[in-house]
């Protein structure tokens, strides 16, 4: 963890997190569900000086309350916590895969308490979000021999079954698909998983999906989605389709990037970010 840590009491727990920098407010909101939020210190890193950026542990894992529930209402709720405990009336909000998806619904739920929302790489707020695109495209990536096991193990993660290990090793062997360039795939980061809660999240989204859809046309906040042009996340699906329903959103594809595209080209999402702030 980076910066200085912050709790922020739920019933039933707590929500922590760490925050660092001065300057206009920054939240992080990372992806999953169900993973752990480390990989945000490198997120931070790229957005660099003249922001005061936050992320925090999403329920689920350490050092955050372990208990449910993990459906988005509950994650809107301790988003709205996390504000308040921060005492930061407004914010902008950049979230990353599932990261993303979340931002999209504290835009319609939450207008109040943002300067602009970020999505990067997310799934859709447009019919099943590019979902079936994006797992299609991220197994056709895979190597022969490893695909059945792959696919094995997200089935049971997506049932809430399975052990948290048998889900990071499933992680494991699809993660150089979601890079440009297999070969070029830096190491996975030592994340932690909590099935229930990746089950869980992702059940409560499939079945929000068409309120949000509906919901998108009302935003009127801020709003720029950065896709990664390599990513298995499906660039119409996901990220113009959403951006057509928002007035006033914006695209960028960063070229020859993936998933994580500060991570292959770096500074783009600090860029895209002065644009909003901008904007």
């Amino acid at each position: 963890m980076r910066g200085d840590a912050f709790t922020a009491a739920v019933d039933g727990g707590q929500i922590s997190g760490w925050v660092v920098g001065d300057g206009p407010p920054v939240v992080l909101l990372h992806g999953g569900p169900g993973l752990s939020f480390g990989y945000l210190d490198e997120l931070a890193d790229e957005i660099g000086n003249g922001f005061k950026v936050a992320a925090f542990q999403q329920r689920g894992i350490a050092p955050s309350m372990l208990d449910g529930p993990y459906d988005v209402t509950t994650h809107l709720a301790d988003i709205r916590t996390v504000l308040d405990a921060l005492g930061w009336s407004t914010a902008y909000v950049i979230g990353h895969s599932w990261g993303g998806h979340l931002a999209l619904h504290v835009a319609t739920a939450m207008p109040d308490r943002l300067l602009g929302v970020l999505c990067l790489d997310p799934l859709g707020g447009v019919g099943d979000g590019g979902e079936d695109i994006f797992s299609a495209e991220l197994s056709a990536r895979l190597p022969a021999g490893v695909r059945a096991l792959a696919t094995e193990l997200e089935e049971r993660a997506m049932a809430g079954e399975g052990s948290e290990s048998d889900a990071l090793d499933g992680l494991r062997l699809v993660w150089p698909a979601y890079f440009a360039d297999w070969d070029a795939a830096p190491p996975m980061p030592d994340y932690g998983m909590s099935v229930a809660a990746y089950a869980d999240a992702h059940d409560s989204l499939v079945a929000q999906l068409p309120d949000l859809e509906a919901s998108l046309p009302a935003i009127e906040v801020p709003l720029g989605i950065v896709m990664g042009e390599k990513s298995p996340m499906p660039t119409e699906e996901s990220g113009r389709r959403t951006a057509e329903r928002i007035p006033g959103a914006w695209v960028e594809v960063v070229a020859d990037a993936g998933h994580f595209p500060w991570t292959e080209r770096p500074g783009c999402v600090r860029a895209a970010l002065d644009r909003l702030a901008a904007g």
